[in-house]
């Protein structure tokens, strides 16, 4: 959840504009989350921001305005860990309404949830929550399921292996450009800094067995 929890903290801060005008950073989550009919930053978008979060992440997300949208997203924990989805109730626990973001950890008396969210006093924030209002803890799986590729590939290979391969990249914050399922300069140097990530390993941008163990230990890890 490293790269979740970094792309959302680089939000902090982000808040809504008072008056007639409309944070345009807050209108972007929707847009480029797929969120429809929002139009304006007072709008309730705690939901808005965790699903623009998990998609520039790479994750699982509700789609959906909602926050409770996401008790259907991911796999139920009940020991959460930070950047897990918490959604809590508002309200009443029957009511429809909620909120919903990343959770960060427990107070000492074990009373308040810290949460990493949009729309918390009207800007992405890291806030409090009651420990009684959490309806759940979602933990966010890729969204699509992950191939490790079988080795050997290297400059010149084309093919699914190859989209396998830079998709794998992508999710560890390795950027290849476009997975189009040609090894080319961005896919070896991609490898190359993949193959960084481990002591006295052969820095040759050549997807072998040894990276391949590599890859599959990083995600398992």
């Amino acid at each position: 959840m490293e790269a979740l929890l970094k792309i959302a903290f680089n939000e902090l801060g982000t808040e809504e504009i008072s008056g007639t005008q409309h944070n345009p950073e807050i209108l972007k989550y929707a847009r480029e989350a797929g969120i429809k009919g929002i139009s304006s930053d007072e709008i309730p978008w705690c939901s808005t921001f965790v699903n623009w979060v998990a998609w520039k992440a790479g994750l699982q997300f509700s789609g959906k305005a909602n926050a409770r949208s996401w008790l259907n997203i991911g796999t139920r924990v009940a020991s959460p860990e930070p950047g897990d989805v918490v959604v809590f109730w508002r309200e009443s626990p029957q009511s429809w309404k909620g909120h919903v973001g990343f959770f960060l950890g427990i107070s000492p008396d074990r009373k308040r949830v810290y949460c990493l969210g949009g729309n918390q006093g009207n800007r992405v924030s890291v806030s409090a929550y009651r420990l009684n209002t959490v309806l759940a803890y979602q933990r966010l799986a890729p969204a699509e399921k992950l191939v490790i590729p079988e080795p050997t590939l290297q400059t010149g290979s084309r093919g699914k292996a190859v989209v396998a391969l830079q998709d794998a990249l992508k999710l560890l914050n390795i950027d290849v450009g476009t997975s189009d399922g040609a090894f080319g300069p961005k896919t070896e140097t991609g490898v190359k800094e993949l193959q960084t990530r481990m002591p006295n390993l052969t820095i040759d941008g050549v997807y072998n067995e040894t990276t391949r163990d590599l890859l599959e230990s990083l995600f398992q890890a």
